[in-house]
């Protein structure tokens, strides 16, 4: 986003967040001060509340996006999402490219979770659940733009649920493009009313530039509380976000 954003406020009411190994707060907490290599793949996950159709049709993406985002709908019936990713299913997606170099038929079914929209709509579909679905990409500052996006989202409801997630990036695009070794999701419920008070705002000036490159781990560390505010750099014109506590 170019420009500036003015100051904005909302609540954080609950957040759950999934990595290989850790899938709760005090694992996040304890790898936070502690950090070690972590595995490229998930270990299995059960998902039982998605009938086994569907639940077939998640790739590593949908499943970690799902995985992180069905603890915080227990006893929600309806709640509007936005689900943004940087790359979206990047495996899925070369595999469909390879299929085409190779001139052989692309599966429908790839094809139709390849979309950036498809994890929000299966478990839209798993649900029952028809309120609005909003799916965003960003190459840049691609957590504050989720967050941006969900709060403005507050005008029209109480809660909004906000789910940021990736994959390892396959070793084609590697050399081109940094992304996290392993892969994350974490889940976030937004209110009007409900949580601790959150701010977020973008500025030309005034925000030193972000030296960590992992907004992952910067969100993480504001999300268990080993910091009150957390920046990321937009790349443009030198600007950057910042999320605080109020």
């Amino acid at each position: 986003m170019d420009g500036e954003c003015p100051l904005l406020s909302f609540k954080l009411h609950s957040w759950n967040a999934l990595a290989p190994g850790l899938e709760d707060k005090a694992a996040w907490s304890e790898w936070l001060l502690n950090p070690v290599d972590l595995p490229e793949i998930l270990p299995k996950l059960p998902l039982k509340q998605i009938p086994p159709m569907l639940r077939r049709r998640l790739t590593e993406l949908g499943k970690c996006a799902v995985g992180a985002a069905l603890p915080l709908l227990e006893g929600v019936d309806a709640i509007p999402a936005v689900f943004a990713s940087r790359h979206g299913d990047t495996p899925l997606t070369l595999s469909l490219l390879e299929s085409i170099a190779d001139k052989e038929p692309m599966s429908p079914t790839g094809f139709s979770l390849a979309v950036h929209n498809s994890i929000g709509g299966l478990l839209s579909i798993a649900r029952q659940d028809v309120s609005e679905i909003t799916a965003i990409a960003s190459m840049d500052a691609l957590i504050p733009h989720a967050l941006l996006e969900a709060a403005t989202q507050l005008s029209n409801n109480n809660r909004v649920l906000c789910v940021v997630y990736d994959v390892p990036l396959p070793e084609l695009y590697r050399p081109y493009c940094i992304s996290n070794s392993y892969p994350f999701a974490v889940a976030m419920v937004l209110s009007l009313d409900e949580g601790d008070s959150v701010l977020l705002d973008s500025s030309l000036t005034g925000l030193a530039p972000n030296t960590q490159n992992n907004d992952a781990l910067q969100l993480m560390r504001f999300l268990c509380g080993f910091e009150n505010q957390v920046q990321f750099s937009s790349g443009q014109h030198g600007s950057a976000w910042r999320i605080s506590r109020r």
